[in-house]
């Protein structure tokens, strides 16, 4: 069994172990040896970052040839449009690349921690959630896509990456967990060859409508304290 760190990145921590001249990194809250990021988070973005140890692992989770789901929380500034949602959903061309398909639907206001610094509203400009579920991970990508459909990003907490869920951390905590490699989800011969399509996205809910339950997973198993 592989082992796995789930770690809710806080808001402003830069995803490096090294020092950083203005911000806080992962050194100041990860005390642990021989771990190191299986992907990146942006400064700015909060949420589940995995850790690990072990190569295989972590080329496992970053490949993107494995194409592990990645469910973002975003707070837009505006309210949002079924025709917004759809061209989420369709792909955006955002100059350099045009992003796969997606899933996006608006959500209720998710149960969170107070960011600190508190995001900046202005008061003659509504604000709406939603949930967008992307298969890649290029720079920024969320943001440049909400932005592109006319929905600037006030916040971005990212949930979940594949089967593993932020599932109650606070920021600044962790998790450990073992990790069978065996039981990850595994590409077609197709999907490997760049031939697979993409998976349907979801329907979108009403506006305003609550989130579905997140799907459990049984092969993540906590390690005993």
């Amino acid at each position: 069994m592989s082992q796995l760190i789930l770690f809710n990145k806080p808001y402003g921590v830069i995803c490096q172990f090294s020092q950083h001249e203005r911000h806080p990194t992962l050194k100041d809250h990860i005390a642990l040896p021989g771990v190191y990021p299986a992907g990146r988070l942006d400064t700015d973005s909060e949420g589940l970052l995995l850790l690990t140890g072990e190569g295989a692992l972590q080329h496992r989770i970053s490949d993107p040839r494995w194409k592990l789901p990645k469910t973002y929380w975003v707070q837009v500034e505006g309210q949002v449009s079924e025709a917004q949602l759809e061209a989420l959903r369709a792909g955006v061309d955002l100059g350099d690349f045009v992003t796969r398909p997606a899933q996006a639907r608006q959500i209720e206001p998710p149960a969170l921690w107070e960011r600190k610094p508190p995001v900046r509203f202005r008061k003659t400009v509504p604000d709406c959630w939603l949930e967008i579920i992307i298969s890649e991970g290029k720079n920024r990508q969320v943001r440049r896509m909400t932005a592109k459909v006319g929905l600037p990003t006030l916040r971005l907490v990212r949930a979940a990456i594949g089967p593993w869920q932020l599932d109650g951390l606070q920021p600044g905590e962790l998790r450990s967990i073992s990790v069978n490699l065996e039981d990850l989800p595994a590409l077609s011969h197709a999907e490997r060859l760049g031939q697979g399509s993409a998976a349907p996205a979801r329907k979108s809910t009403a506006a305003g409508s609550k989130a579905g339950p997140q799907p459990s997973f049984r092969f993540a198993r906590r390690n005993k304290p």
